[in-house]
């Protein structure tokens, strides 16, 4: 063994056991290619590129560039109805994929919702793509063990995410350990101190006043360098040295709307910032009539709009008030779901209502350029809610209304800092 192969094991570091092959897609951007070809080299790897920046056409020249090499199958896992926004993206690109609910293979390149894996055989792949990657640790232990345990043989692994928060660490040990690397445990275990000296595992945000996990001071420059070896991110092409040319967004406009409550709370005379959680829930639940009606007004015009809530209450009542909308909620089947997120895309439904837990993975809304929401303390969840819209491929100016009663300015403050 050569010794900058024994350094490289120590180290944990990958130097790639994929293809050496080159997709020859068209339509692919010098950036793009780039990054697929680094990813059928490494073999298994992870693309962290922000909304708009093509990764569904680099998961798919990717996964095709590797059923060309094997002649063996490639797997697409999806959020709900992205699945079939994939095979549209395919039949543009001119690459087909096609769509199984029965864990049947249909061709080289099959495509299913991540709630469908438990049909199929990882025997019958070879290899694997976790779109929006991210959703992964937003399941429960059973969900993601399920999909790190299908991918676990395979030689051939990829993982696309806009959201890939560089200080939540669960996700990036999560997103390792899923792709064949460190398990996030060890990774914790490897390069973080446990502040309360607890075996609890956190994703190194705040619990309470403290934080359980904080990177060694001599390892931060050694786990960063371990998670390049097997990931690339950008936010736009000149992240990565190359020019912007058409992935310049179009400017965001984002307003704050305060809504005054009529009923106020039992004892006082006067509004007050909600301050701990359980006031939040409080504040939040007096407050929805005000709030919903308030976004009934936004939405009163004749273009497309996109209402995130948070509340089944603050749902029924925007559906409710907002005469031309259709909500999609927990209670729908998945097959209601995806047909209604379908209407939207295609025009037949002008105002959609959704939770961004439901339908804030993924989904491309270009034809939309106005969002109203709620805050709440996850800057994750308004990201991708707003990124819903405000992507690569938007031809209009986005504006945002964020709808908020007197008592919740400390949500918005905290909302602020974290985009900060």
């Amino acid at each position: 063994m050569e010794y900058s192969e024994y350094i490289r094991k120590k180290l944990n570091e990958s130097a790639g056991d994929g293809l050496q092959v080159e997709s020859n897609n068209p339509n692919l951007f010098d950036f793009q290619r780039d990054l697929t070809n680094w990813s059928l080299k490494m073999g298994r790897s992870a693309i962290f590129a922000d909304c708009g920046m093509g990764k569904t056409l680099m998961e798919l020249a990717w996964a095709e560039s590797i059923a060309n090499e094997t002649e063996k199958n490639i797997l697409i896992l999806a959020p709900l109805a992205v699945s079939h926004q994939t095979i549209r993206e395919g039949e543009k690109f001119g690459i087909e994929v096609v769509r199984s609910d029965d864990g049947t293979p249909r061709g080289k390149i099959t495509v299913t919702n991540y709630e469908k894996l438990h049909m199929f055989n990882p025997a019958d792949f070879a290899g694997a793509v976790c779109d929006e990657s991210s959703i992964l640790k937003s399941f429960n232990g059973v969900r993601r063990g399920e999909i790190t345990r299908f991918m676990r043989k395979m030689q051939f692994r990829l993982l696309g995410t806009a959201t890939a928060a560089p200080n939540d660490y669960t996700e990036l040990g999560t997103s390792s350990e899923a792709l064949g690397y460190l398990g996030y445990i060890d990774m914790l275990n490897k390069y973080f101190k446990n502040t309360q000296n607890e075996g609890a595992v956190s994703s190194g945000r705040f619990c309470g006043k403290k934080i359980l996990w904080r990177l060694k001071g001599h390892a931060e420059i050694p786990f960063w360098r371990w998670v390049t070896s097997w990931a690339r991110a950008l936010r736009r092409p000149s992240d990565l040295g190359y020019d912007d040319g058409k992935f310049i967004l179009k400017p965001l406009v984002e307003e704050k709307h305060i809504v005054k409550s009529l009923i106020l709370p039992e004892g006082r005379l006067f509004a007050v910032h909600a301050i701990n959680l359980e006031e939040q829930r409080e504040e939040r639940n007096r407050t929805i009539p005000e709030r919903c009606e308030r976004v009934a007004e936004l939405v009163k015009h004749d273009k497309p709009a996109l209402v995130w809530c948070h509340l089944n209450e603050e749902g029924r009542l925007l559906k409710k008030l907002i005469p031309d909308s259709v909500e999609v909620s927990g209670a729908d089947s998945d097959e209601a779901k995806e047909r209604k997120f379908l209407d939207f895309v295609n025009g037949n439904t002008r105002v959609l209502i959704t939770k961004p837990k439901i339908g804030g993975w993924g989904l491309n809304f270009q034809h939309c350029a106005h969002v109203v929401m709620f805050p709440s303390h996850s800057f994750e969840q308004y990201y991708q809610a707003v990124r819903r819209c405000w992507r690569f491929g938007q031809q209009n100016e986005v504006k945002v209304d964020i709808v908020l009663s007197e008592g919740e300015e400390r949500v918005f403050d905290n909302l602020k800092y974290k985009a900060e």
